[in-house]
């Protein structure tokens, strides 16, 4: 099975890394799927995305995202957010209050955690 080399970074610490088959994540050219020997690309991820690395043992990783870049060579997949968070770490419900009591801002925020968590269930 064909594999790379995946890194979730954040600006204060790195979540996740390892070797993935596969990995999902929202630009703002749209949605990519990435898989081992993917053509080099550079993207920026969208505020409020979510991001799926299928690691070679079989987990699937989700994390919300906010802002960043995607970089992608041959054999490795760099995923530098601005900020970021595991679906495992997210407060739904504490997500669910920002949804309906914050600025705009903070809802894309809020909304991407609950569709993180969502995704990893």
């Amino acid at each position: 099975m064909a594999e790379m080399s995946v890194q979730l970074v954040a600006v204060e610490r790195r979540l996740w890394s390892g070797t993935g088959t596969f990995v999902v994540a929202q630009t703002t050219e749209g949605e990519i799927g990435i898989m081992p020997g993917h053509e080099p690309v550079l993207g920026q991820l969208v505020d409020g995305g979510v991001v799926k690395i299928r690691a070679t043992d079989g987990e699937t990783v989700v994390a919300a995202v906010h802002g960043g870049f995607l970089s992608v060579t041959a054999d490795s997949v760099s995923i530098l957010a601005e900020s970021a968070e595991l679906a495992g770490e997210i407060d739904v419900t504490q997500a669910r209050s920002d949804l309906r009591h914050t600025d705009t801002d903070e809802r894309n925020r809020a909304a991407a955690r609950l569709r993180a968590a969502e995704q990893s269930a």
